[in-house]
């Protein structure tokens, strides 16, 4: 099978969105739950960009094993000898550079020529390619660039010496149509791409990077850059266990082979959400408090006959314990029975029908029914509800 590698990039583009940095030790507490989740790298920071962020890569750097660790650059060579600095303890040392590449970060941002972009592209590849073996190019705003253009770029830094391509959609503008279709057009044009890994790094403008991602890696991709839980600049990153619970579902479809430890899914959300203070939405896919919760009347009584009619993933799959039962006043005898039944109630079908009719009563009042309030249906507590 394919192998598709997972790059994680909570601590630095998820970082960038706090509004706030994370200390040294925080970042240590996420980069050791990331290696039970068994990403493949790190991206640990942006060296260059303050000394607090040097000293958080360089203290992961030196106690991280098993993964790679990685610090991002511009395409200069100050960030690159700062990056190679703070990674020197590094076991499995990258340096991420890159530079932009579309028309309008030329002109409006960088204020360069095409010609220059490229030269300098070339140019941090072969500076970084001092320091380590392991080079990763990011062409900023690769989407929006111009095809003939990118491709230059591309040949010209794999020449240099990268052997990782990360073709980004750098402000969420793609569809997965498109998307594949760029990732399509790349892997056919570019020379000596069959040589590199191909890495996918796409933002949440429009609500479709979990989806550009998954296209991606149909056109040919073998890496995934994402942040857990979404977080990262504007509307966020690739949702890391999105896409890899996607493979993981659909695995006849995709074909390929990860090493992620999906029972630590749970867990790394919680640490993350826990650490940068960013809640997780009760609806969010794969990590959501109601990712395996059931409401409706009808799919608690199919999720009962047989989990399979309403979940496509086992909840402990991702490190969850069990699905849940929600309740109020959508649920119908079965939802009841079924939860009266786990406070140890056995009741025969008039029992249950009397207690049906007050459940209903009770239900249009609160939003909610919990255990409490089935011990008071049944008696138990001495409060009496109908």
């Amino acid at each position: 099978m394919r192998r598709l590698f997972i790059f994680d990039t909570t601590l630095r583009d998820g970082e960038q969105s706090l509004g706030f940095t994370l200390n040294t030790a925080e970042k240590l507490e996420i980069a050791r739950q990331l290696v039970k989740l068994g990403v493949d790298v790190i991206e640990a920071g942006f060296p260059a960009s303050s000394p607090g962020d040097a000293d958080s890569v360089r203290a992961i750097a030196k106690e991280i094993r098993g993964v790679s660790v990685c610090g991002l650059t511009r395409a200069l060579a100050s960030d690159i000898d700062c990056c190679a600095e703070a990674l020197q303890a590094a076991e499995h040392p990258r340096i991420h550079t890159g530079i932009g590449v579309s028309p309008i970060h030329m002109e409006k941002k960088l204020k360069l020529s095409p010609e220059q972009v490229v030269e300098m592209a070339a140019a941090a590849v072969k500076h970084a390619r001092k320091y380590v073996g392991d080079v990763e190019f990011y062409a900023e705003d690769a989407f929006r660039s111009e095809r003939a253009f990118l491709v230059t770029v591309l040949e010209k830094v794999i020449k240099a010496g990268a052997n990782v391509i990360n073709v980004p959609d750098t402000v969420g503008y793609a569809t997965p149509s498109e998307y594949e279709e760029l990732i399509s057009y790349l892997m056919d044009n570019v020379r000596g791409i069959e040589n590199v890994v191909v890495s996918v790094h796409c933002h949440n403008d429009l609500g479709m990077a979990t989806a550009n991602s998954l296209a991606g890696i149909l056109a040919g991709a073998n890496q995934i850059e994402g942040a857990i839980n979404g977080i990262g600049e504007r509307a966020g990153n690739s949702s890391l266990e999105e896409v890899v619970m996607a493979v993981y579902t659909r695995r006849e479809q995709y074909g390929l082979d990860m090493k992620v430890n999906t029972r630590e899914i749970s867990a790394t959300s919680k640490l993350v959400s826990r650490i940068t203070g960013i809640p997780v939405p009760a609806h969010k896919a794969i990590v959501g408090a109601g990712a395996f919760m059931h409401a409706s009347g009808i799919h608690q009584d199919g999720v009962l006959k047989d989990k399979t009619t309403y979940e496509i993933i086992r909840p402990e799959i991702v490190g969850i314990a069990r699905n849940s039962i929600s309740l109020s006043a959508r649920s119908g005898r079965h939802a009841l029975r079924h939860c009266l039944g786990e406070l140890g109630y056995q009741l025969n079908r008039g029992e249950l029908e009397d207690i049906y009719q007050k459940f209903l009563r009770l239900a249009d009042r609160k939003r909610e029914i919990f255990s409490s309030d089935l011990r008071a249906l049944m008696g138990e507590t001495g409060i009496y509800i109908d």
